[in-house]
């Protein structure tokens, strides 16, 4: 393993946030504050307990998850699709390191970037609401694998878009409306027995029921089929990233 190239740039992207942290850590968790006061305060005052636990504290881990979806998404594609922008890429693809190695340190910062970003809405999240997290462990392991999953993810789209809009147009037409639909404000169970059904076939019902869990001891899914599906998807993606190196897919034109 070359671990001096690895470190050159997994800390290069880190740096960028350093130099971006208005855009990178403030403003997320501004909005995620924002959902607090809406959602913990003027709405859910409104609505009574949900499995024994408040809205404000019920409504956290769908937070933390919405953010952590959106930001590894956003800091794995740019990561990688500003030196093919650039055209840098080239003296990537050409240097002494392994396919592997890059994208182990692009994700690496990417996920490292979205891990932190987490635990600080975590910290501002228990400024509003009393929060308990019943599995610590658990809770990390399921922030991990998903900022590591979801890097991977944003990793890809950075490879496949050309242009700026198509770098866009995924988080913000895909992640987003499926974590909105994906249980983060509420608990599948509230909804109709068809619609139930229906959305077990969004992802991130899984990704945030886990979490939730680590938090509560709720879940709509079974905890186990939650790690199986996060694994699952963290596979599928890791085949996908293996298979544009070895083809060159985009890289190479």
């Amino acid at each position: 393993m070359n671990w001096h190239a690895m470190h050159a740039i997994y800390f290069f992207e880190m740096a960028r946030t350093r130099r971006t942290l208005l855009q990178s850590v403030i403003s997320p968790v501004i909005s995620t504050s924002l959902y607090f006061v809406v959602f913990g305060a003027a709405i859910g005052s409104r609505i009574d307990e949900i499995e024994g636990i408040s809205y404000g504290a019920f409504i956290v881990p769908g937070l933390i998850m919405l953010s952590l979806l959106t930001q590894s998404v956003a800091n794995a594609s740019f990561g990688i699709y500003f030196p093919k922008f650039t055209g840098t890429i080239y003296e990537l693809l050409s240097a002494p390191v392994s396919y592997l190695e890059v994208a182990a340190a692009y994700v690496g910062a990417a996920a490292s970037k979205s891990i932190i970003l987490g635990l600080i809405i975590l910290a501002t999240a228990g400024l509003f609401v009393p929060l308990h997290v019943a599995h610590p462990f658990w809770m990390l392991l399921f922030l991990v694998l998903t900022a590591v999953t979801f890097s991977l993810f944003g990793f890809i789209i950075g490879i496949w878009a050309d242009n700026f809009e198509k770098l866009q147009l995924v988080p913000l037409l895909i992640i987003t409306p499926l974590t909105f639909l994906g249980g983060s404000f509420y608990s599948i169970n509230m909804l109709p027995p068809v619609w139930q059904t229906i959305t077990l076939f969004n992802p991130v019902v899984y990704l945030v029921s886990g979490f939730r869990w680590s938090f509560y001891d709720v879940a709509d899914v079974s905890v186990g089929i939650s790690l199986f599906m996060t694994l699952s998807f963290l596979g599928v993606f890791l085949v996908i990233v293996a298979w544009i190196f070895k083809t060159g897919y985009r890289l190479k034109t």
